[in-house]
């Protein structure tokens, strides 16, 4: 089954909350994006979950960096605003030395 492409906002949220930890793309595991439309009486958006895997020598350290303050973080992501972010869960660590990270957002549009 083919998925639909992940719109600007879900791109743009992926690209920053990458861009956090300083580490090359290729270090961090993409497991699953999800975006569904919200809507409220005044805004519109999206709420995003995204799946990561940190993958081990540095786990650790780059699960600090994605989440140490993502709560309170400001992200750059043109047309957009993040209006809520969030770890879904704990950080789930696996058997291998990697960490699991689910996070949850809510982008709203900018009209």
């Amino acid at each position: 089954m083919m998925r639909p492409p992940l719109s600007s906002a879900a791109t743009s949220l992926l690209r920053a909350v990458i861009n956090r930890t300083g580490l090359p793309r290729d270090r961090i595991l993409l497991r699953e994006f999800r975006s569904v439309d919200w809507h409220s009486l005044t805004y519109s958006g999206e709420r995003h979950m995204i799946s990561l895997r940190l993958p081990p020598p540095h786990a650790a350290e780059t699960a600090a960096a994605l989440t140490d303050g993502l709560e309170d973080a400001e992200f750059e992501i043109g047309g957009h605003l993040v209006a809520d972010i969030a770890l879904a869960c704990p950080p789930i660590h696996g058997e291998d030395g990697s960490i699991g990270i689910e996070i949850e957002a809510l982008t709203l549009d900018e009209a």
